[in-house]
C-alpha cells in the first residue's frame, strides 16, 4: 500500500497584506521571506464593508489558487490580540470589528493580524537591519509615527496587544496637539514625523520669505516632505535646518527608548527616513546627549533596509513564526 504524501508545510507560502491610507499592498511570500507574487489597489475608504470587499478580492488575485498557510495583515490600527479585534484605526474605516473572524469567514483560511509597525519590525528583525539582534526598537516615520519593539527575540505587544505606540510619547508637554484620537500634546508623532517636517519647513519659509523653501511653497502651496528633503540634499540651508530640528526631536524620543529598553539598535523606517543622515545625524547627537552612559554607548541608530516591502513581508511572516 502506498503511503500518502503530505505537503511540506515548510515550503507553503503565505499572503501578506499591508493596509495603508492610500494603497493596499499584497504579496505572496515564501517561508524564507522571498516575495513570489505581488498586487496592490487603491484604498477604498467609503465604508468598512467596501474596504473589506476590496481586500478579499486582492487576496484572491495574489494567491491565484495557490495553497497558502494563511493571510497575515498589517493594519494602521490598535488591536486586541486576545480577541483578534480591531479597536481603532488611523485613516481607514476599521473600528470595533472582529477582524480575524470576519476575514476567516471571507477567505476560508487562517488569518493573523497585527499593527503595521509591528509587522515591519518583525521583517526587519528577521531579514533586515535588525537581523541577528535580540533587542531592537523600530520607528516608522510617515504622516505619523508607528512603533515596534523586538525584545528578547520576539515582538512585544503589551497586555492586550495594543502596545508599542511609541509615536505617542509626549516629549513637549506644551507642544502642538497630537493627531487622530490621541489626547496628548507634543507627541513624537507630530514633532518628528512628516507632519513635523512640514511644520518646521513652513515656519522657516515664513521667517525667510526669500528662501528656496518660500519659493517652493509659492509654487505649490503647503510644502511636502519630499520637496523639503530634496532641497536639503541639494544644500538649501533652511531645508537642512528644518530636518535638523526634526532630527533633534527624534533624538529626544530615541534617548527615552534607549534608556527604557536598552536596545542594540533603533531602526528608523518610513518615508521620512529618505532624508538619511540629514535627519539621523542630529538625532544621534541629541540621543547621545540624553542617553544614560550604560545604554547610550551600546545602541546604534540605523536606517531600515526593507523599504516598502517591510509591511507585506512582516504581515506574511506572522504565519511563519
Amino acid at each position: 500500500m502506498l503511503a500518502t504524501l503530505m505537503p511540506d508545510s515548510s515550503r507553503i507560502p503565505a499572503v501578506g497584506i499591508d493596509l495603508g491610507g492610500t494603497t493596499i499592498k499584497a504579496a505572496l511570500v515564501t517561508p524564507d521571506y522571498e516575495i513570489i507574487g505581488r498586487g496592490q489597489v487603491p484604498t477604498d475608504l467609503r465604508s468598512q464593508r467596501v474596504l473589506l470587499d476590496a481586500i478579499e478580492r486582492l487576496v484572491a488575485s495574489v494567491s491565484r489558487g495557490t495553497e497558502v498557510l494563511g493571510v497575515g495583515f498589517g493594519l494602521p490600527s490598535q488591536i486586541d490580540q486576545r480577541a483578534g479585534r480591531v479597536l481603532d484605526s488611523t485613516n481607514v474605516p476599521l473600528e470595533d470589528v472582529d477582524f480575524v473572524d470576519e476575514m476567516q469567514r471571507r477567505l476560508a483560511t487562517r488569518v493573523m493580524l497585527d499593527n503595521d509597525a509591528n509587522v515591519a519590525c518583525l521583517a526587519e528583525a528577521r531579514i533586515g537591519a535588525a537581523r541577528g539582534c535580540d533587542h531592537a526598537v523600530m520607528l516608522t516615520l510617515g504622516t505619523g509615527i508607528g512603533g515596534g519593539l523586538w525584545l528578547d527575540g520576539r515582538l512585544y505587544r503589551g497586555a492586550i496587544g495594543a502596545g508599542a505606540e511609541l509615536g505617542h510619547m509626549s516629549i513637549d508637554e506644551d507642544g502642538p496637539r497630537c493627531q487622530g484620537h490621541c489626547p496628548n500634546r507634543g507627541c513624537l508623532e507630530v514633532l518628528a514625523s512628516a507632519t513635523g517636517v512640514m511644520w518646521q519647513a513652513n515656519r522657516l519659509a515664513d521667517e525667510h520669505p526669500g528662501s528656496d523653501l518660500a519659493a517652493a511653497r509659492e509654487k505649490g502651496g503647503d510644502l511636502d516632505t519630499r520637496t523639503v528633503i530634496d532641497l536639503a540634499k541639494a544644500g538649501d540651508e533652511h531645508a537642512v535646518e528644518a530636518l535638523r530640528r526634526v532630527g533633534a526631536h527624534l533624538g529626544v524620543g530615541v534617548a527615552n527608548f534607549v534608556n527604557i529598553f536598552d536596545p542594540e539598535l533603533v531602526v528608523i523606517g518610513g518615508g521620512v527616513s529618505a532624508a538619511g543622515d540629514l535627519l539621523l545625524q542630529p538625532a544621534r547627537e541629541e540621543s547621545q546627549r540624553r542617553s544614560l552612559p550604560s545604554s547610550g554607548s551600546v545602541a546604534r541608530l540605523v536606517i531600515a533596509e526593507l523599504g516598502n516591502d517591510a509591511g507585506v513581508l512582516g504581515a506574511a511572516g506572522q504565519l511563519f513564526e
